[in-house]
C-alpha cells in the first residue's frame, strides 16, 4: 500500500502560500462576475468583499502574482481572470477521470462547471459490470479493469474518487499507480499517497456535523447580558454587614 503524507508542503516552488493558493479560485469566481457584466477595473476593497476576505489579505495574495494594481483605478478585472486562471493552470484543458458512478458521481459528471473551468470528464469508470457501457452526461461509463488503459490513453493525471469507503484507498493506489498525481476524494476516508501526490477531501457529512455544531450552539445560546459564565468559578456568599475600604462589599465574591 502506498504510504506518506495527504498534502504537498506549506509553500510551493515559485514561493505562493498555500493558503494564497486556496484563496485564488475564490477571486476568479468573483472576477469572472465582474467580467461578465463588462466590469474593466475593480478596487481591492470590492473585491474583496465579492471573496470574502480582508482587502489587506487581498493586497498581499496579488503581491505574490506581481500584480499591485493602480492607485485611483484598481485592478484590471479581465487581467487578472488571465493572471490567475494561468497561475491555476486553468489555460490548458485537463483530462479527468471519475471513479465510483454511483448517485454522487453520476452529479459531479453531470455538472457543468468542469468544462468552462478548465476541466474535461475524460472518463467515467465503475466497478459494477452492469453500468459498464451506461451512459452517464453522454458519456459511457467503463469497467474499473479498464482503469490503468484508461488513464494512460487520455493522459490523465486528475482522478476524481466518489467510491464507498471501503473502496477508495484501492482505487486510490491504482490511480496513483497508473500516474495520477492529483486527486479529489469525496470517499468518507482518509486516503494514503506517497510524495509527490496531492489530496483533496470533500466529506459532505463533516461539514453538515460542523453546521450541526454551530446550530445547537445558536439554540443554547443565552444573550442576556446578566447570563452566568458556565466557565467561571464557583462563588460563595459574603458575611453579612461585612465592609470593605469602598462601603459594603458584594453580595457575593470568588470561593
Amino acid at each position: 500500500m502506498a504510504t506518506g503524507r495527504t498534502h504537498r508542503p506549506a509553500t510551493r516552488s515559485r514561493g505562493i502560500p498555500e493558503a494564497t493558493v486556496a484563496r485564488l479560485p475564490l477571486y476568479l469566481r468573483a472576477l469572472t462576475a465582474l467580467s461578465e457584466r463588462s466590469v474593466p477595473t475593480v478596487s481591492s476593497e470590492e473585491l474583496a468583499a465579492a471573496a470574502g476576505v480582508n482587502s489587506a489579505k487581498l493586497r498581499k495574495d496579488f503581491s505574490y502574482l506581481g500584480s499591485y494594481g493602480t492607485r485611483g483605478v484598481g485592478y484590471d478585472v479581465e487581467y487578472l481572470v488571465y493572471q490567475i486562471s494561468r497561475e491555476l493552470g486553468l489555460t490548458q484543458d485537463w483530462p479527468v477521470v471519475i471513479v465510483g458512478i454511483g448517485n454522487l458521481g453520476a452529479a459531479l459528471a453531470n455538472y457543468g462547471g468542469f468544462a468552462s473551468r478548465g476541466f474535461r470528464v475524460a472518463a467515467l469508470i465503475d466497478a459494477d459490470p452492469a453500468m459498464a457501457g451506461t451512459p452517464v452526461a453522454g458519456i459511457p461509463v467503463q469497467h474499473a479493469d479498464e482503469l490503468e488503459r484508461i488513464v494512460s490513453d487520455n493522459g490523465v493525471s486528475i482522478g476524481v474518487i466518489s467510491t464507498p469507503a471501503g473502496a477508495a484507498q484501492q482505487v486510490c493506489d491504482r490511480l496513483v499507480a497508473a500516474g495520477v498525481t492529483s486527486i479529489l476524494n469525496f470517499a468518507p476516508t482518509v486516503l494514503s499517497v506517497p510524495d509527490g501526490v496531492d489530496v483533496r477531501k470533500v466529506d459532505l457529512s463533516i461539514e453538515l456535523q460542523i453546521l450541526a455544531f454551530h446550530e445547537q450552539r445558536k439554540a443554547g445560546e443565552d444573550t442576556s447580558e446578566n447570563a452566568p459564565d458556565p466557565a467561571a468559578p464557583p462563588v460563595r456568599s459574603a458575611s453579612a454587614g461585612r465592609k470593605g475600604p469602598d462601603g459594603d462589599m458584594p453580595a457575593v465574591m470568588p470561593a
